[in-house]
């Protein structure tokens, strides 16, 4: 990233704060792995065992401060803003952040299974693609969902992601190749990219 300073490791929305783990946060995101695994199966990779260990999740965490810190990536983890050391709501990544005249990254996401539906994720998605503009100068971001995703299709509209095409075969998820609607949001700004 051309900023001189690295982008602050967490921020607030008004029911939210969304910060980006580090190791000593591991049992947390490891919790919110094990209590969705069900939940988010058919719409992530097929996981290894090592994935469910607080040793894979220490490790993972570390890589994605470290991401944060370069300026490569915003992996953020959700929790309620009322109770910050609470359980973790839900994930949702600014990942493969790619600079120069592009100034893009890539949108994903998961929410909890007892908190679908309640706005969570439409807070935290609002927040962070707002932060992605603001802070980290992005001019683009761009979300896939599978098309029978429909939950997704009507998040991402709502928040004014445009439809840009299908994806064909373009992630293994689930056992499977599978298409993904392609979708974009684009900073109306137009701001130039940094010198």
């Amino acid at each position: 990233m051309s900023a001189v300073r690295p982008p602050p490791l967490h921020f607030d929305t008004p029911r939210l704060r969304l910060f980006v783990p580090g190791p000593e946060h591991a049992e947390r995101l490891l919790d919110y792995a094990l209590r969705n695994r069900e939940h988010l199966r058919r719409w992530e990779p097929r996981r290894g065992p090592e994935y469910w260990t607080l040793g894979h999740w220490r490790l993972q965490l570390e890589a994605v401060r470290a991401e944060a810190e370069r300026g490569d990536g915003y992996r953020t983890a959700i929790v309620s803003l009322e109770d910050r050391s609470g359980p973790v709501l839900g994930i949702a990544n600014l990942s493969q952040i790619v600079r120069g005249a592009s100034q893009s990254a890539v949108l994903g996401y998961s929410v909890d299974a007892e908190h679908e539906g309640l706005g969570v994720m439409r807070e935290a998605l609002a927040g962070l693609v707002r932060f992605g503009f603001d802070v980290l100068g992005l001019h683009r971001v761009q979300a896939l969902h599978r098309p029978e995703n429909l939950r997704s299709a009507r998040l991402l509209e709502a928040l004014g992601f445009e439809r840009e095409g299908l994806a064909r075969a373009a992630l293994y998820i689930d056992g499977a190749w599978r298409d993904h609607v392609l979708t974009a949001l684009v900073d109306p700004r137009g701001l130039p990219p940094p010198t």
